[in-house]
């Protein structure tokens, strides 16, 4: 349960935080923030969580986690909040809002910390209560950027102060036990919610870790089964090419859309359909050109497999790390971290990147990309590959102080840049290589077009093996 307003102000009488200095912001996620605050020399952290059910601000010997990727209040707060000096910190009222007068010898700002289950947020404003930023930004309600806010303090005398602890009691905790050194409130708040963050929370994120869990296996395992099942029809490949052999060998005896025949290996008789809409020797092309594919892409059928069985471990990996997790702050982050979808992870840079042996390589797929790539990713003595005489993908591979690039990586580049090509079918490619440096925009011709000088040729061959190591790196 969230802290009510007498718990509040009994953990704001024990905090002593007026003069301190707000050296760290930490939002370890989307409903908790930490700052590190440091007076008379002790440095110590104050817990603030808006989670509906769990709304509480309190003193905490608990390592806060940073998030991988600094959300936006964070930023705000490290940028205008950030090694400011606390100058006071009243509760407004009786009510569940904490207001927070920071300063520095140049700018003051108010930040009011509401403890309302549902309706929980940090509103930071200037001294006219023009609304900076919020933690949650909720329009209909007014609390935006420019919008404006104001939760004075209100006197309240002895009598409200009575009726409202005898209406909202002080937990005391009775029957758990507690550390000898848990002595005040802080302590105890900060030890019960460390102690039954799997009542509060940690149930719940457990539940959503299973059904991401449950979800991505079904669907891993439906996929593995389809490999396997076209692997068992591959397997038969033999088979496709001797039924061409039987539909030469016994040409003259077929008819329109079928032919029935003895079979010279086994001496029974089979039934072959055939297209009416093509001759014999055609039906007979198409069953060993359907053999042809079927023995090439049994090779990549197995990387396949062998793929999707090491995904289906590393999932199991990822789970049993999220069960075995007991911070509720850490488990939440992992969780978000592997349910956010494909397109909205951030991207280092247009196009795809790759990297092998301490080499970057990045390719460009379009025109937009190329173009991309070439404005703002790299630089005058990294190097380009382009294949000759047909459309395709620019493959960079960024230099390196004092290095040379090897063979090696020139060759797996050159791979990237036949494959991304219109190259790609006739399976080797001619193309050609030079410093950025070395590249010229065509005048008026379209987006990402480049004239290269001081060019080098290469002749590649793809190899399906080294496409395969990369994709797997």
């Amino acid at each position: 349960m969230s802290l009510n307003c007498n718990e509040l102000n009994l953990v704001l009488s024990e905090l002593d935080i007026e003069g301190a200095f707000i050296q760290e912001v930490v939002q370890p996620g989307y409903d908790s923030l930490a700052f590190r605050l440091v007076k008379n020399g002790s440095l110590f952290t104050l817990l603030v969580c808006t989670a509906a059910g769990v709304c509480r601000m309190h003193r905490t010997e608990q390592r806060i986690p940073k998030n991988a990727k600094p959300l936006r209040f964070h930023e705000f707060l490290r940028a205008r909040v950030q090694g400011m000096r606390i100058n006071s910190c009243r509760q407004v009222g009786l009510d569940r809002i904490v207001k927070l007068d920071v300063s520095t010898w140049q700018e003051r700002c108010f930040l009011y910390i509401r403890l309302w289950s549902g309706a929980a947020n940090v509103i930071v404003t200037d001294e006219n209560g023009t609304i900076l930023d919020c933690m949650y930004r909720r329009p209909k309600r007014g609390e935006v950027s420019g919008g404006t806010f104001a939760a004075e303090y209100k006197a309240v005398d002895a009598s409200e102060r009575d009726m409202a602890l005898e209406r909202f009691p002080v937990r005391s905790f009775e029957g758990l036990s507690f550390a000898p050194d848990v002595v005040d409130f802080n302590q105890k708040i900060d030890a019960f919610y460390a102690e039954h963050a799997t009542s509060l929370s940690r149930d719940v994120l457990l539940a959503q870790a299973y059904k991401w869990y449950s979800t991505r296996r079904e669907k891993m395992e439906g996929a593995l089964a389809r490999l396997e099942e076209k692997q068992a029809h591959f397997l038969h490949a033999s088979s496709l090419k001797h039924t061409g052999d039987l539909l030469l060998a016994f040409a003259s005896e077929a008819q329109e859309s079928f032919l029935d025949c003895t079979d010279y290996e086994t001496g029974e008789r089979v039934h072959i359909r055939l297209d009416p809409a093509l001759s014999v020797q055609e039906n007979a092309a198409n069953y060993y050109e359907q053999y042809k594919k079927a023995v090439s892409g049994r090779e990549a059928l197995e990387h396949d497999i062998l793929r999707a069985k090491k995904n289906l471990v590393d999932l199991a990996a990822q789970y049993e790390a999220m069960l075995n997790e007991q911070n509720p702050l850490r488990l939440e982050q992992l969780l978000r971290r592997t349910t956010t979808p494909k397109q909205q992870e951030q991207k280092k840079h247009a196009g795809l990147h790759y990297e092998r042996d301490g080499w970057v390589i990045m390719v460009g797929r379009t025109a937009a990309e190329n173009d991309e790539l070439l404005r703002h990713n790299v630089r005058g003595s990294d190097l380009w590959l382009h294949v000759r005489d047909f459309s395709g993908g620019y493959v960079f591979v960024k230099a390196r102080r004092d290095k040379t690039v090897p063979l090696a990586i020139l060759l797996l580049a050159g791979n990237l840049a036949v494959y991304h090509s219109k190259a790609r079918k006739n399976g080797s490619a001619d193309l050609y290589y030079t410093q950025v440096k070395y590249l010229r925009r065509a005048k008026n011709g379209p987006k990402g077009l480049v004239l290269p000088t001081q060019e080098k040729n290469l002749h590649i061959t793809l190899d399906e093996h080294l496409l395969r190591s990369l994709e797997d790196s």
